[in-house]
């Protein structure tokens, strides 16, 4: 047990872990040292967009050129440390670009928050009273609303919601909100907030209830799912055109891959690890341009469990030797607000991309996740994933045996159009080592 941690300097706070978690070894602290940035000016940054930091956590930073999304070339930004997967979103999207690349468009862009609260008394009193009040719960976020109502957003709609089948007395204020560019959760909360400090002051005023009558606010909070902010993206070409240099029976690789993407609507065991590959192209646009991965991943999957079933967030389908594949995905993300103004690369890659609007953004990264999905889905109706994947895990895997520059070249050679495993990596270096002397 420590107290005042929080209030030790960076220093400090090393040299406490130093001292009482890694008993003086040096190697550990010179690791965290490492990884601070050399720029004041952009460890400041770092420092400051969380709690007690004592050093950076990188993760690399690549780029998918060849994209063709609503026939505007695109290269796009990825943040990911897992192989294989920037690799194979360039490919796919190399694929597509021939046969018309992407084609994407925002369905839906509604987000939504609730005040959650529990009334005891009769229903249609308070019916009658949130009809009464609604306009001025409204009106009383106004100083809140004004500037986004600026910029063509703030709250859409606002209705009461009975969930007492769910839990008993328990009801929601519902508020639909339209954010632009933000993503918005600070002003939805806000809004929220409000929204509740309103609504109980008037329900104390109101002389339409009894005295039986009683509210209990119990949160205020946004919803991070968001089945109403909804994109498609979409490829299509004939199922010939689908021949490649992979692709030599093109109807029955479209079969096939049809029949994957069946499997992965109705099988969870698949559908998880399907969708999972959906959010590797997802997730690394989302960090790369600054928004919160971890609300995008609980809407996706939510959506894909919508019906009560968990399924696939693609599609595919055959009709009239037209081959389609597709993707309708829930994305709640901003381009301004959040750390998009703060973090230097963050900013540089919303340059790359050329400064995308939010519905702009929500498109770029549908694309990502489905190229990533095509890639993955065709490598196992066709090679199987792990001939590309090991290929491109081999460099990790002889860092991680502290293989030289020169035992990785001689290795990769040899290793040459073999089936990559840790086993054969590791028995080929130490055969080699064993030659060499």
């Amino acid at each position: 047990m420590i107290n005042g941690f929080s209030k030790f300097s960076k220093k400090e706070k090393i040299n406490w872990l130093f001292e009482n978690y890694f008993h003086g070894d040096f190697s550990a602290k010179d690791i965290i040292e490492k990884y601070l940035n050399s720029d004041d000016e952009i460890q400041k940054i770092h420092d400051e967009l969380s709690e007690n930091t004592i050093s950076n956590f990188y993760l690399p930073l690549g780029v998918a050129p060849n994209f063709l999304i609503n026939n505007k070339d695109f290269v796009i930004p990825m943040a990911i440390e897992e192989s294989s997967v920037v690799a194979a979103a360039s490919k796919s999207a190399k694929f597509w670009y021939s046969r018309g690349g992407f084609k994407t468009e925002v369905i839906k862009f509604k987000k939504t928050g609730q005040v959650h609260f529990k009334f005891y008394g009769n229903e249609s009193s308070l019916e009658a009273f949130f009809e009464i009040i609604k306009d001025k719960l409204l009106s009383e976020c106004s100083d809140i609303t004004k500037n986004m109502q600026k910029r063509g957003g703030g709250i859409s709609a606002i209705n009461l919601k009975n969930e007492s089948s769910a839990v008993k007395n328990y009801y929601q204020i519902n508020v639909e909100f339209d954010t632009v560019d933000s993503m918005g959760a600070n002003f939805i909360n806000s809004c929220l907030e409000k929204i509740s400090q309103s609504f109980e002051n008037e329900f104390k005023t109101y002389t339409g209830f009894s005295k039986d009558d009683q509210l209990e606010i119990i949160m205020s909070i946004l919803s991070n799912h968001t089945p109403e902010c909804l994109v498609r993206a979409e490829v299509s070409c004939k199922i010939e055109d689908l021949e490649s240099k992979e692709i030599t029976n093109s109807k029955l690789f479209a079969n096939k891959f049809i029949d994957a993407v069946e499997i992965a609507e109705n099988n969870i065991s698949r559908a998880v690890t399907h969708n999972k590959g959906i959010m590797n192209g997802i997730d690394s646009v989302v960090i790369a341009t600054g928004n919160d991965f971890r609300a995008v991943e609980a809407s996706a999957h939510s959506y894909a469990s919508i019906t009560g079933k968990y399924t696939s967030l693609s599609h595919a389908k055959i009709v009239d030797e037209q081959f389609t594949f597709w993707m309708e995905l829930p994305l709640s993300i901003g381009t301004v607000g959040g750390i998009t103004n703060i973090h230097p690369l963050v900013k540089w890659c919303l340059q790359l991309l050329g400064n995308p609007s939010a519905k702009e953004l929500m498109g770029i990264i549908a694309a990502s996740g489905l190229a990533q999905n095509f890639a993955a889905v065709k490598s196992l109706v066709t090679e199987g994933i792990q001939a590309g994947h090991m290929k491109m895990h081999l460099n990790n895997i002889l860092n991680s045996l502290n293989a030289s520059n020169l035992e990785k070249q001689k290795i990769t050679q040899i290793l040459n159009g073999s089936d990559i495993s840790y086993s054969l990596v590791d028995q080929t270096l130490q055969n080699l080592r064993k030659s060499e002397g």
